[in-house]
């Protein structure tokens, strides 16, 4: 299967120099191009991008409100958009991370790393950088927002062991680290995960992580 990505940045040059990494790769290709969040959003919808690398500074609609609308939209359900910033603990992260964002990376990244990025958050994982997660969560993460009442509640219907694994997500453990923490297998951890989104309505593992601190399941200092 063929990733179809969709880059919106207002930098041309960036945009050209990612474009000739992506379309390098057998496994990808650059479907569209944006330099604007609203041409993001029409581009995406026109396009059927799977992947939006999205710019958080952009004219006319910022990348946080352009990821909210497509998140938002249902016939766009399995987009999924990652977040690039000149700051890997840019306070805006949060923002396009509770807009439904699957992840985000420092626009300094290695080609490599990119690619891999951008094949992990097609397959539908959530993709944090590790140099910055936890402190993202200190900062800005763990502050006190109000929770959708709905949610919370719904945290009761998650098993014991589900809870559990959703609190060492939420304080950036892999399923490899979880299950070497619960002497599980990491597919085991895996699915548990998966089923903790189901019940919650996540759309990723970035939003299991959003509503851990949200509905205060992990609070800071945990």
């Amino acid at each position: 299967m063929t990733i179809r990505v969709l880059l919106a940045d207002d930098q041309a040059l960036l945009r050209g120099t990612f474009k000739l990494l992506i379309d390098s790769q057998p496994d990808m290709e650059v479907v569209a191009e944006a330099s604007t969040g609203a041409e993001a959003v029409e581009s995406t919808r026109s396009e059927r991008a799977d992947v939006v690398l999205m710019d958080i500074r952009m004219p006319v609609l910022d990348g946080i409100e352009a990821t909210r609308r497509i998140c938002a939209d249902e016939d766009l359900a399995g987009v999924k958009v990652l977040i690039l910033t000149t700051f890997e603990v840019d306070e805006h992260v949060v923002d396009a991370l509770r807009a439904g964002a699957s992840g985000f990376l420092g626009k300094g990244i290695d080609p490599p790393d990119l690619l891999d990025a951008i094949r992990t958050v097609a397959l539908g994982e959530a993709l944090l950088s590790p140099t910055a997660t936890r402190q993202l969560i200190s900062r800005v993460l763990a502050q006190p927002t109000a929770a959708d009442p709905r949610v919370v509640r719904q945290l009761d219907r998650l098993t014991p062991r589900e809870r559990e694994i959703m609190i060492l997500t939420a304080l950036g453990l892999s399923n490899h680290d979880i299950a070497e923490r619960l002497h599980v297998t990491p597919l085991t951890a895996k699915t548990h995960v998966n089923r903790a989104m189901t019940k919650l309505g996540a759309r990723d593992r970035a939003q299991l992580v959003v509503i851990a601190y949200q509905t205060g399941l992990v609070t800071p200092g945990t």
